[in-house]
């Protein structure tokens, strides 16, 4: 690692204990969601880091997500993200705030020259990874909207309060890679988490999400290996959120 990375990495860590443990305030809040989503910050090396703070207590309950919370959820997307590499979930983290213990997740710049009601059909690598996460995760609600292109040509996913069900509810509007072949990174990505299950990456779940989600987990990584194919949607339910935007 040459300097610069090795100053990138600090400055990115740094960043990250700053939204971990510095104080946070409430700046405002996004009055679309149904639940509390605040606008809030942290002070580092004076600048200022924009959050979104999620608190527990502002969480409207779900009639087919009792158990749980959707903080917990929240992180637990980012923890599998992070273990599998993906990088597709901004920094988050569970800790306290002003109005008590939630998610707290940092803000992302999008790419404001993308129209996102264009970029979403595209057949691009980064939608095509969010898409397997999407699939690992029982994602029943990835809008377009919930897409974050960055100036970087990355992509970041957000709200994943209601992901990890037991029951396989996958709706999305990324569907573009429907019945495809897995390619052979995408099955030694599959291999990974599923060999996580056995110890590490179940350890990591276990405090955020119940032992049938978890076992669920498992069971969807199996059959994606065993079809080695990208899920195709279901003539159960619908398969894309509404609205989907």
């Amino acid at each position: 690692m040459d300097t610069k990375d090795s100053e990138n990495v600090n400055s990115s860590q740094s960043k990250q204990s700053a939204i971990s443990e510095g104080e946070l305030t409430v700046t405002g809040r996004l009055v679309d969601a149904s639940n509390a989503t605040l606008y809030a910050h942290v002070i580092h090396e004076e600048q200022e880091i924009i959050c979104i703070y999620k608190p527990v207590a502002g969480e409207r309950p779900l009639w087919d997500f009792d158990q749980g919370c959707l903080a917990h959820r929240e992180f637990a997307a980012y923890c599998l993200s992070k273990y599998l590499s993906l990088d597709l979930v901004p920094f988050t983290v569970l800790r306290d705030g002003p109005y008590g213990k939630g998610m707290v997740q940092e803000w992302i710049d999008i790419d404001e020259s993308i129209d996102l009601s264009e970029y979403f059909s595209q057949d691009r690598d980064e939608l095509r990874r969010m898409a397997l996460f999407d699939a690992i995760i029982n994602n029943t609600d990835r809008k377009i909207g919930h897409l974050l292109p960055t100036v970087s040509n990355g992509l970041f996913g957000c709200d994943h309060g209601v992901t990890f069900h037991k029951d396989d509810k996958l709706r999305t509007v990324l569907w573009q890679w429907s019945g495809e072949n897995l390619t052979d990174d995408e099955i030694s990505l599959l291999e990974k988490c599923k060999q996580g299950l056995t110890g590490e990456l179940s350890e990591i779940l276990s405090p955020l999400l119940t032992g049938e989600e978890i076992q669920a987990l498992g069971n969807r990584v199996d059959r994606l290996l065993q079809s080695q194919i990208f899920p195709q949607p279901s003539p159960h339910w619908p398969p894309v959120p509404w609205p989907a935007f």
